[in-house]
């Protein structure tokens, strides 16, 4: 079967400026860091690409170790672009990671220029690609002097194995150290990839500010809190979801009555809105002109459909706004 992507792609998507730079992202994208790898269904996998790229999500965000197991996301993705999607490689940004455990051995984590630079490598020849548009470091390491890793960052560019260079998980004052290094050395940060949703806000104590004050941009992970943030756990926790999952991230433990009552409230307030809760969750995040981008994930089709139909209703009230705070907050 010939994937021939839709005419209309571009009709209604979003796309932000990636802070001072010269790159727009869509406000909504896909990342592939579940329901990609390996243990997953391909024909699924293939079909959620397909209709993102459909629906104008043209920023797909992958990292070394996403599966599982490790590095069979990018496997996958690379089967999808090599199958039906080459022809269009110049209208997507890819971007990819390294940071957390890959390999056995003292070389396969963390920061150095050794692990950095070779764990790219491995993601280009996994995906079959010449160069990434966007290589991130993972996350900080306490171990290798910053100055080391921003330099294998500054190398990937040079090399023309990267376009672009960000970071992510790091905290505020760690963000303004690297930025100043990478500014130094002429490859300037462009991206910064911290966790934020509703229940997890740590980003507007400081690290915003850094990123406005930078001109970098900011795009959100796990915007629905591991899917917390949508209807899936209004009436407890399906079979299907991936609290269920042995391998998924969100535990069982977390959904506590507390969280599912505030769940609840919103979920009212999403209905009055004309949303549904997850939509309301992503234009939550989006009202923020210093956020570029909401970085979805997805188990089917249907969830992209839904999670792209946020940006039909993006606007806030005040007493919206209050109201959420308070629901939040209690």
């Amino acid at each position: 079967m010939t994937y021939l992507p839709s005419e209309k792609r571009y009709n209604s998507m979003k796309y932000n400026r990636c802070g001072r730079s010269g790159l727009k992202l869509p406000a909504v994208s896909l990342g592939l860091w579940h329901n990609f790898g390996g243990v997953d269904a391909f024909e699924n996998s293939r079909a959620m690409i397909h209709k993102a790229f459909d629906l104008g999500i043209t920023h797909f965000d992958l990292a070394n170790n996403y599966g599982p197991p490790p590095g069979s996301a990018e496997e996958n993705f690379g089967r999808i672009l090599k199958q039906d999607m080459r022809a269009y490689r110049d209208e997507m940004v890819i971007s990819t990671k390294a940071g957390y455990y890959m390999w056995e051995g003292p070389y396969g984590d963390w920061g150095s220029r050794k692990y950095l630079l070779s764990s790219l490598d491995q993601s280009l020849k996994r995906m079959g690609l010449e160069y990434v548009d966007i290589f991130y470091h993972h996350r900080p390491d306490p171990d290798t002097p910053l100055e080391e890793t921003m330099g294998a960052l500054d190398q990937a560019v040079r090399q023309g194995k990267a376009l672009y260079v960000g970071l992510s998980n790091y905290s505020a004052e760690q963000t303004q150290k690297a930025v100043d290094i990478l500014k130094q050395l002429g490859t300037p940060c462009l991206i910064h990839q911290p966790s934020y949703s509703m229940f997890n806000r740590w980003i507007e104590d400081g690290l915003l500010e850094v990123l406005e004050k930078e001109g970098i941009g900011c795009i959100a992970f796990s915007p629905l809190a591991q899917g917390m943030l949508t209807d899936k756990y209004l009436k407890g926790i399906p079979e299907d979801s991936r609290a269920a999952k042995p391998h998924g991230y969100l535990k069982e433990r977390e959904i506590t009555e507390e969280r599912l009552n505030k769940i609840r409230k919103l979920n009212q307030l999403a209905e009055e809105r004309g949303q549904t809760l997850a939509q309301m969750a992503l234009a939550w995040i989006l009202r923020d002109g210093r956020v570029t981008s909401v970085l979805i994930g997805a188990s089917k089709v249907s969830q992209i459909e839904e999670n792209a139909a946020a940006l039909n209703n993006l606007d806030f009230t005040q007493e919206e706004l209050k109201r959420i705070d308070v629901i939040l907050m209690a």
